[in-house]
């Protein structure tokens, strides 16, 4: 089967599971962004082994078309076991990338949005959702605290999932401040628990929920300083890359 019998598999499965009416598009590209759109709506349900053969094979293409990275993260800092990246998380090979979560746990649910949950769900496979939906049984993911799962078609090897503080007015509390280093503290106890050697974390909590960038930032490169492995601070924008650029020079 080539890729676009694949992929074109993937969608007429998905559009007969979420019940939508829509045309298969012409080009790769807009295939992709059509099954990505009916990955984010999918409600957890038996998926056929058919389906998850075809959506791995596409997964496993689209990263390898933008590359896994391994390598390469800058030092910027005298602790040898913080660095710095800039770039989609999704490309991580780690042994744990921190999905900045909602409290429902089950991934982004508007199509194509920018978000890194979307992001990370989109790239994973619909295997991730499934796997937070048998962990939380219908529960939710409460302020500072995490699950984990396998990251599937990911490079990482585990995602860890955490809540962080909603800050609506952008100025948080004392004890909104504590729930940001809580949610470190949990992904790193997680993370341990799994023998993890490496993991990535986003920037938890800024861009929609509005925790201020740079106390954000002074908050994660704190409670991680003692971490006893390596730590990469991801980021995706220029105004946190210097932030935490700033910040780890002076760790």
């Amino acid at each position: 089967m080539n890729r676009i019998d694949n992929i074109d598999l993937c969608i007429q499965y998905l559009l007969e599971q979420t019940g939508v009416k829509a045309t298969i598009p012409e080009t790769l590209g807009e295939r992709q962004r059509l099954l990505r759109a009916l990955m984010n709506i999918w409600e957890p349900q038996p998926l056929s082994n058919e389906f998850l053969a075809a959506q791995d094979t596409e997964l496993q293409l689209q990263l390898s078309d933008k590359g896994a990275v391994s390598d390469g993260f800058r030092l910027s800092t005298s602790n040898p076991q913080h660095f710095l990246w800039q770039g989609d998380i999704t490309r991580l090979e780690v042994d744990a990338i921190v999905n900045a979560a909602n409290s429902r746990g089950l991934g982004c649910w508007h199509p194509l949005h920018g978000c890194i949950d979307n992001a990370i769900h989109s790239a994973a496979g619909l295997q991730l959702r499934q796997a937070c939906n048998d962990h939380l049984r219908g529960g939710e993911i409460a302020t500072g605290q995490a699950i984990v799962t396998p990251a599937y078609n990911l490079p990482a090897k585990w995602v860890i999932h955490t809540v962080g503080p909603i800050i609506p007015a952008g100025v948080p509390t004392a004890e909104q401040e504590e729930q940001l280093a809580q949610c470190y503290r949990s992904c790193l106890r997680l993370a341990e628990e799994k023998g993890c050697q490496s993991m990535a974390f986003c920037c938890i909590s800024t861009g929609e929920f509005r925790f201020p960038n740079r106390r954000a930032a002074e908050i994660a490169v704190e409670t991680c300083k003692d971490a006893p492995f390596n730590i990469i601070f991801n980021v995706f924008k220029d105004v946190d890359y210097d932030i935490y650029r700033g910040l780890l020079s002076k760790d």
